[in-house]
C-alpha cells in the first residue's frame, strides 16, 4: 500500500479532530474516523478502501478505549462482572460482524455506514442530556449508585448477553466503538448508573474494536501505523476537548455536532453515488 509521510501526518490530525470532538461532546465521535480516513487521509485511493478504512478504524478505536479505561479503573467506575459478560458475548458478535463486513461489497458497506451516520447524527442532535447532580443529597445518591454492584441473576445475565451480542455485531460490522449504544444497554439490562455504565462500556469498546481490527488485519484490511498515529493524535485532541468542555455551551455544540455527522453522512452518499 502506497502510504506516504503526508498521509501519516493527516492520520495524526484525524485523531486530533476526533479526540477533540469526543472530549468536547462525548460519545459518538469515533464514527467520523472512517470518512476522515477515506477522504481526508486519502485512503479512498487504495484498492478495497472501504474495508481498509473500517478495519483501521476498528483497531484504533479499540486501542483508544483500553487507554481511556485506565482512569475509570482507578476511580472504580467499572462493574467488572457485568462488563465481562457483555464483552465476552459481544466479542462473538463482533467477530461475526467483522466477517459480515469483510464479505459485504465496499459500495454497499459504505452506503450502510453513511445511513448509520445520518441516524446517529440525528440522535446526537435531539437527545437530551441527563440532569446534573444538585445538592449533597443527590451527590450521595449518585455516589452510592456508582458503587452498587448489581446481582447477576439468570434474567440479568440473559439481558446483558443479548444486548452485548447485538451491539458487538454492529460494532464489528461498522468498525465503530459503539459506546453510544453500549452505555444505555448497560443501564437498561444491568441497572448501572450512567457513571459506572460509561466506565464499564470502555471494556467492551476496547474488546470489540481490537477483535474486529484483528480480524480485518488478518484479511489484509488494516494499516497498523495509521491506526497508531490516529490514537496518538486522539490523546492530544481529547485532552484539549476535555479542557474546553467545562466552559463550552454543551447543548448548542451537541446539536451542531449532530448536524455535522448528518452532513458527512450525506457527503459520503454523494461521493458513492454522485
Amino acid at each position: 500500500m502506497d502510504i506516504g509521510v503526508v498521509q501519516y501526518a493527516l492520520s495524526v490530525i484525524s485523531g486530533v479532530l476526533v479526540g477533540f470532538s469526543l472530549g468536547l461532546i462525548g460519545g459518538g465521535g469515533s464514527i467520523l474516523a472512517v470518512p476522515l480516513f477515506l477522504y481526508f487521509v486519502g485512503l479512498s485511493a487504495l484498492p478495497n478502501s472501504a474495508h481498509i478504512a473500517i478495519g483501521t478504524t476498528a483497531l484504533a478505536v479499540g486501542i483508544n478505549a483500553f487507554i481511556n479505561s485506565y482512569m475509570h479503573f482507578k476511580k472504580r467506575n467499572i462493574a467488572p462482572r457485568v462488563g465481562a459478560v457483555f464483552a465476552a458475548v459481544g466479542l462473538v458478535g463482533s467477530l461475526i460482524g467483522a466477517y459480515l463486513g469483510h464479505i459485504t461489497p465496499g459500495t454497499s458497506l459504505l452506503t450502510y455506514f453513511a445511513i448509520a451516520m445520518i441516524a446517529l447524527g440525528i440522535y446526537v442532535a435531539v437527545r437530551k442530556e441527563p440532569a446534573r447532580a444538585g445538592g449533597l443529597e443527590e451527590l450521595e445518591r449518585v455516589t452510592e449508585a456508582a458503587r452498587r454492584c448489581p446481582r447477576l441473576t439468570p434474567s440479568v445475565i440473559a439481558k446483558v448477553a443479548g444486548f452485548g451480542f447485538v451491539v458487538g455485531l454492529l460494532s464489528g460490522y461498522f468498525g465503530i466503538g459503539g459506546g453510544f449504544l453500549i452505555v444505555p444497554s448497560l443501564m437498561f439490562s444491568a441497572g448501572l448508573c450512567i457513571t459506572r455504565a460509561i466506565g464499564t462500556s470502555l471494556l467492551s469498546v476496547g474488546t470489540f474494536g481490537v477483535a474486529a481490527g484483528a480480524e480485518y488485519w488478518y484479511y489484509g484490511n488494516v494499516i497498523p501505523l495509521v491506526a497508531l498515529l490516529y490514537v496518538l493524535g486522539g490523546i492530544g485532541g481529547g485532552y484539549l476537548g476535555t479542557s474546553l468542555a467545562v466552559k463550552a455551551p454543551k447543548d448548542a455544540l451537541r446539536k451542531a455536532y449532530g448536524a455535522i455527522i448528518v452532513a458527512v453522512g450525506i457527503y459520503m452518499l454523494y461521493r458513492i453515488y454522485g
